[in-house]
């Protein structure tokens, strides 16, 4: 049997960079016509681009030809890196993966922005060049089921068990748990209803 892997979430997992999508969408989304309240933004953070402006086009009636809806992606990449300055690691999270390292626990990274977005963010958290890390524009094959457990596999290694984080509610207790086991999960904070 393998041994137990983590696998992380990127945006508002490890790093507090949920506020910067919420204001990059609002800019890209302003300059294709569509003025939203910042809270109908914030709600559906956590979904791929794509999946994000679908559902908000659903949700207002809208309709934005490919054209438009690729201008909208770009205006969104482009604020966003503009913000990058603004977003820090979330407190303990390089503590975090680096006590993972030492006591090697295998762990990853997986998020659905692109590489180009992402790599700053693993360069904040000083994420070493071996970890494995999925994003939007890779081929990499990666599952973890609802339930937090299921198989990932990456840069030619074989599959193993693993854990999916989507958001640390405290790094000190989650040092604590990993303290007193290998197998580690989060549980999202009570009144967390961000979309899933």
């Amino acid at each position: 049997m393998a041994a137990p892997s983590l696998l992380f979430d990127l945006d508002g997992t490890l790093v507090d960079s949920v506020y910067q999508h919420v204001l990059a969408w609002r800019e890209a989304l302003e300059s294709a016509g569509l003025e939203l309240s910042v809270w109908r933004i914030h709600r559906r953070i956590g979904m791929s681009g794509g999946l994000f402006l679908d559902a908000l086009l659903r949700e207002t009636g809208r309709r934005l030809s490919a054209e438009e809806e690729s201008t909208v992606l770009r205006t969104h990449a482009t604020a966003f890196a503009r913000q990058m300055a603004q977003i820090r690691p979330l407190p303990g999270a390089r503590d975090l993966l680096v006590y993972l390292t030492r006591a090697h626990v295998p762990w990853a990274i997986a998020t659905s922005g692109r590489r180009n977005s992402a790599q700053p963010l693993l360069d904040m958290l000083e994420v070493p060049k071996d970890v494995p890390v999925v994003t939007r524009d890779q081929r990499w094959a990666w599952d973890c089921s609802p339930a937090g457990t299921g198989r990932t596999s990456s840069r030619g290694r074989g599959p193993t068990a693993c854990t999916r984080i989507r958001r640390i509610c405290s790094a000190t207790s989650m040092r604590s748990a990993s303290a007193s086991s290998p197998d580690v999960s989060a549980e999202t904070p009570p009144g967390d209803h961000r979309p899933r």
